[in-house]
Parts: structure tokens; C-alpha cells; sequence
């Protein structure tokens, strides 16, 4: 251990040590990249949106203290947000409303462009540089964007068209926190992007309880420090202190050192090692996350919405869990009971459940079934036991007279993506994930969406009338202001994807298992899947490390 230990990064250093699964990619939250998930962390722990989102999953204030939400006269929705007075970067200047501005611009220019397309006027820049059409173009289509600073404390957002999911996606959606412009304004791109891979002097500032001091890429570590001029800074309990020095690593063998005591919190992301620990603390957090059976429904015997719909009833979720995971949530839904605006009981009882009498009789006639029906499921052990449950639906499904057969591919994506000559995709199976961005329904949805990558073909039944008819109604809830009204929306087009077509057949809502010394408080994990900093205070026993501070851990 100790001789791996040497060129694999671990100095001493000072403070809680927290093994990640990933390093960031960027901490230029206005440019990010597809890989967005692995910077996550750093971004939650350094800034902050305009709205926050409480323990129910509500939308609260967050940098913006209050805001108002109207129509203008062209039917656009209107935000005016109200910053809160006592908010500052990091130097102690005041964020402003053209922080907004400035970020959000830079993100309508960055690599994840589209997530800003909500915004009046974002199209139109969209659609300029995806023809690359000269700058001064650009810029000129930049100021008409929906974004505008009222006065230093007073922004104003409009919509092209009403989403009410939109403040949820303020709270979670790092595109969308604030820039320094200030530090950023009339800089070169080299000098910006020094700005955010070089962390130094304090800078890249921040408005959270921490700031990034050093990021080594080399060594796979970043560094962060407590920022006592944030006003988001947690309460301290009593014998609580704040944690001055927090030091993300990855590390292969980051369960060994936790057993050792030379880092201070680790995932535990193998199904296999659940199943034996009974560690006092091992603690888990429901994530807003859902597992599912997909079907290729250009396939037969699989183009059938009939035989699907039979596939999903013939599977006992309950079954399919036991023993696998200390604890399961078994689901016939897409959307998680936690999730604002989820499904009610008697709307989840509407769609495809366990029904195994009814389902071998509805498949004992159907044609096709005659060939082993394809799974691939991705290799490896995570969290999610996947290739347990692959190898207990082909036990399941063959108790109907269904075989399956079970390909476990490194190359999952390229496989479930993989054309016939004849046309369609080549499997007829695929074990999946699929987590909440942000509370609200909308987040589950777009991955089915005609443009999504959910490699179903389910966009080409029916002539496309399901899907045209499954987006419509959810234009129709996110725009929809009466939350009921769209609740019922939501609803209806869950049964379109899950009971009617039966695109998907849902499994379980996942969790995800972690281990942290119980002198940490506050360090926990989301459930969005995202490690959460910004509650972290050290109890009473605040000794940094179980080692002695200096020797190498």
C-alpha cells in the first residue's frame, strides 16, 4: 500500500480528504462540456443560482431574494429577480446583475449551448453559430437576448415561451450561476481560460462557503478553502466548527484508505461490496434517479406495443432485488413519489405492472418470440447491480417462455447505437439509468424526446403519432401555470411512454451508499447524485485526520 501510494499523488495534506469518482473537467461553470456531471461538486461547493431548492424538493430563494413572474404582451414569460444586498464574491466585491448577464452570454457561446434555448432571442444565436457566422453577427444577436440588468441588483429574464420548470433548473443548473465579470470583461480567451485553469490569488472568485486554491491535474486533486464572505456559509451547531481545507482526489483504491483513516469520506460504488458491509457508517441517499428495461421497438418481435406491454407485466421488480442491495425501491413509474408532480398511486396502478398470468397469456401467440431476444447491459460493478439483474430478467422472462440472452459490453453506448444492414438497432434489450438534473417532471422527459438519445426508435410508431402526441402534451405542462392542471399533463404523458407504448419498463429508483467519519457533519450527497459541500461543518472532535497531520497519507 504504501509503496502504491508514492506515485499515485498522496502528499499530506491539511484537512478533509474526500475521494470522488471523477476530477472536474472545467471550473469555467459558463462554458462546462458534455462530461458536466464530474464538475458538479466543485460548482455546488463554490457557487450558487438564483433559486435553491429545500428538503421537499420547492423552489426557494437563492442569490435572488424575491422575484416576480408575469406575461408580456407577446406572450412571453417575464422573471424580474431581486438580488439579495448582502451577497459578494469572494474579494468582497458585490455580484450584480450584470454578472447574469455577462455569464449567461458566455454561456450561450459554450459547449453546452443548448441548455440556454429557453431564453427569448437564444435560437436565433443558436442557429448563427451553428452555420458559424461572423462574430460581430453573433454579438449583435447576443444583445437581444432575454437576459437584461435592470440596475446593479435588479435582472430580468424572459422566456420565449412559458416553462415551468424553469425556476427548478436556476437552482441546479451550473450554466446559469454568475460570472465575475469584473475579473472577465475584456479579456482574451487564452487569459480566460488561464483564469479558470490556474487557480490562483484567490481567484477564481466564488460566492459559496468554499473556493477553489489549487487544482492539480497531474496529481488528480483539487483543493478547496473556506470563503468566510459568503453568505450561504452553514450554520454552526454547538461544538461546530467550519472545515478550513477540503481536498478532492480520486483514487483506484479509495475504500483502502478509508479503512486506514487517511481520507474521510468515500462512495462505496460496488453492488457486490454492499452486500457484505455492515459498516456503522455506511449511509445511503434515495437518489431522484430511475433504472429501466428499454425496448428497441423497430425490432420485431419487439415493434409491438402489445408484447412490450406483456414484458413489463411478466417482471416481478420485487424479486428482481432481493439480497442484491441493503435497501431497494421497486417502481413500476418513471418519475420518483419524492419528485414534485410525480404520478399519484391511482395513476402509477395505470400503468404495466407485475401481472405474470396475464402476461404469459398475452405472449403464448405472439409471433417473433421464437429467437432469443438480445439485453445488453454495461460490464463492470457500480452502484447499480446491472449485470445481476440482466442475468434475473432472462430468469424471469423465460418463466414466460422468453429467452434472453445477456451480453455485458465496456461499449454500451455504441452497442444499444448500432444499426442492422436492414436498418434498425441491433439489440432488442438495454438495462439503463436515467437521474434527475433538477426537481421537476421535465428533466425525466427529455430524454424520450424525439431529439433525445434514447435509442428506442420509438419516434417511428405509429407514423410518430405517440411521440407527437407524448411531446405535445408535454409542451403543454411546462407551460401550463396551474400546477395541477399540469400535474395531470406530466400524467398523461408518462402513460403514453410507459403503459400505451411501453417504450420503457421502469424497475427501481436507485440509491447511492457512502462512508464519512462522523466528526464530519453536513457531508452528504444529494439527490441528484451530486456530492453536497455547502452544509459542511466539523463536530466537536475537529482533528483533521485519524493520523497524525504530516505523514503521508
Amino acid at each position: 500500500m504504501a509503496a502504491a501510494c508514492g506515485p499515485c499523488g498522496f502528499q499530506p495534506e491539511p484537512g478533509v480528504k474526500v475521494v470522488v469518482p471523477a476530477m472536474p473537467t472545467t471550473l469555467d461553470w459558463s462554458h462546462s462540456d458534455p462530461m458536466s456531471w464530474v464538475n458538479y461538486p466543485v460548482m455546488l461547493a463554490t457557487q450558487k443560482g438564483l433559486t435553491t431548492l429545500g428538503a421537499d424538493h420547492s423552489v426557494q430563494p437563492g442569490l435572488a431574494e424575491r422575484w416576480e413572474r408575469e406575461s408580456d404582451a407577446a406572450g412571453h414569460e417575464v422573471y424580474t429577480f431581486h438580488l439579495r444586498p448582502d451577497v459578494t464574491w469572494s474579494d468582497g466585491s458585490p455580484v450584480t446583475a450584470r454578472d447574469f448577464v455577462f455569464g449567461w452570454h458566455r454561456a450561450l457561446l459554450g459547449r453546452e449551448r443548448g441548455e440556454m434555448a429557453d431564453l427569448e432571442g437564444a435560437e436565433a444565436v443558436l442557429a448563427l453559430l451553428e452555420r458559424g457566422a461572423p462574430e460581430a453577427e453573433v454579438k449583435a444577436a447576443l444583445s437581444s437576448v432575454g437576459v437584461a440588468a435592470v440596475d446593479a441588483r435588479t435582472l430580468r429574464v424572459t422566456l420565449a415561451r412559458p416553462r415551468s420548470y424553469f425556476l427548478a433548473r436556476l437552482a441546479n443548473v451550473y450554466l446559469f450561476f454568475p460570472a465575475p465579470s469584473a475579473d472577465l470583461e475584456g479579456k482574451s480567451d487564452e487569459a480566460v481560460r488561464d483564469y479558470f485553469d490556474r487557480p490562483r490569488d484567490g481567484r477564481p472568485l466564488a460566492v459559496g462557503p468554499y473556493r477553489v486554491e489549487r487544482w492539480d491535474r497531474a496529481g488528480e486533486r483539487v483543493r478547496l478553502v473556506y470563503n468566510p464572505r459568503s453568505a450561504f456559509l452553514p450554520p454552526l451547531g454547538p461544538g461546530e466548527t467550519p472545515a478550513p481545507v477540503l481536498t478532492l482526489m480520486k483514487s483506484e483504491i479509495g475504500p483502502a484508505l478509508y479503512e486506514r483513516g487517511r481520507v474521510d469520506f468515500v462512495f462505496v460504488d460496488s453492488a457486490a461490496a454492499l452486500r457484505g458491509m455492515r459498516a456503522a457508517d455506511l449511509k445511503r441517499e434515495p437518489l431522484l434517479s430511475t433504472y429501466f428495461l428499454g425496448f428497441n421497438t423497430e425490432r420485431p418481435p419487439l415493434d409491438r406495443p402489445e408484447v412490450r406491454r406483456a414484458l413489463a407485466r411478466a417482471l416481478d421488480r420485487e424479486a428482481l432485488l432481493a439480497g442484491l442491495l441493503p435497501a431497494a425501491r421497486a417502481t413500476n413509474v418513471l418519475l420518483p413519489p419524492e419528485l414534485p408532480d410525480a404520478a399519484t398511486p391511482e395513476q402509477a396502478a395505470r400503468l404495466p405492472r407485475y401481472e405474470p398470468e396475464r402476461a404469459k397469456a398475452e405472449l403464448a401467440g405472439a409471433k417473433g418470440l421464437d429467437r432469443p431476444l438480445r439485453l445488453v447491459v454495461k460490464a463492470g460493478d457500480s452502484f447499480v447491480p446491472e449485470e445481476a439483474l440482466a442475468e434475473r430478467i432472462a430468469a424471469q422472462l423465460a418463466k414466460v417462455g422468453v429467452q434472453v440472452v445477456v451480453d455485458s459490453r465496456s461499449d454500451f453506448s455504441a452497442q444499444v447505437a448500432r444499426r442492422t444492414p436492414q436498418g434498425p438497432r441491433a439489440y432488442d434489450l438495454q438495462l439503463r439509468r436515467l437521474g434527475a438534473d433538477y426537481a421537476h417532471p421535465n428533466t425525466f422527459f427529455t430524454l424520450f424526446e424525439r431529439q433525445g438519445n434514447h435509442q428506442t426508435g420509438w419516434e417511428t410508431q405509429a407514423g410518430g403519432e405517440p411521440m407527437r402526441r407524448f411531446e405535445q402534451l408535454l409542451e403543454d405542462a411546462d407551460g401550463d401555470p396551474d400546477p395541477v392542471h399540469a400535474r395531470e399533463l406530466y400524467a398523461k404523458a408518462q402513460e403514453v411512454l410507459v403503459g400505451e407504448e411501453a417504450v420503457i419498463a421502469p424497475l427501481y429508483h436507485p440509491d447511492r451508499y457512502f462512508r464519512a467519519r462522523a466528526r464530519l457533519h453536513g457531508l452528504d450527497v444529494d439527490p441528484f447524485n451530486f456530492l453536497a459541500l455547502r452544509a459542511l461543518r466539523l463536530g466537536a472532535d475537529g482533528t483533521p485526520t485519524a493520523h497524525a497531520e504530516g505523514q503521508e497519507p
